[in-house]
């Protein structure tokens, strides 16, 4: 049984193409441990078990962009596009070849399918999570910059002119200095100093 040092491996050999999570036929032949003749050999005995959503050949282009992305090294190379194997195709594999080694594999690809769904919704959860927390740190920092604005306001506001006290003076002593200047200058026996 394939060991679960080979889910590393399974889920660098994942490709998302036209939107689906594939299988490239030469990374199944190796797992499975057949030649990729005898696998493609194998779909095309069954092509009716394989329809496109299952499985399909890649276009030239394709095939060109995502050997730039493997940069493999090989000898001579492939003449013809690969064809990619969905999660769906591949579990349909396990019905065209028996052999024990490739009902392991098709358990270990099966669960890092289901491994990477469960990674892909945990990381839409936390998304999610990161975009109600912009949005309420957004809405806290317009709050905080509208309490800011009305501080500012505040110690920016002209100084009222000094409040005259309330009650009635005393003595002398206790009046305000202008006050007391008013008074003076207001009675007629003011006192004058010599």
């Amino acid at each position: 049984m394939p060991s679960t040092e080979t889910a590393p491996v399974l889920e660098s050999r994942i490709w998302l193409i036209r939107g689906h999570k594939v299988l490239l036929d030469a990374d199944l032949a190796e797992l499975y441990q057949v030649t990729t003749g005898n696998l493609n050999l194998a779909v095309r005995r069954n092509k009716e078990r394989f329809p496109p959503d299952f499985m399909f050949q890649l276009t030239k282009a394709e095939f060109d962009n995502l050997r730039l992305q493997i940069a493999r090294a090989s000898w001579g190379g492939r003449r013809t596009p690969p064809y990619a194997f969905t999660e769906q195709g591949i579990a349909m594999l396990s019905g065209v070849l028996t052999s024990a080694r490739a009902v392991e594999v098709n358990i270990a690809i099966m669960r890092t399918f289901v491994r990477l769904r469960q990674l892909l919704a945990t990381h839409e959860e936390l998304a999610r999570r990161l975009d109600q927390l912009e949005w309420r740190q957004n809405e806290q920092g317009q709050q905080i910059h509208a309490v800011f604005e009305t501080i500012q306001h505040l110690i920016e506001a002209p100084a009222d002119e000094p409040k005259r006290r309330i009650g009635f003076p005393t003595s002398r002593a206790n009046r305000e200095p202008q006050a007391l200047d008013e008074e003076d200058k207001q009675s007629p026996n003011a006192r004058t100093s010599f």
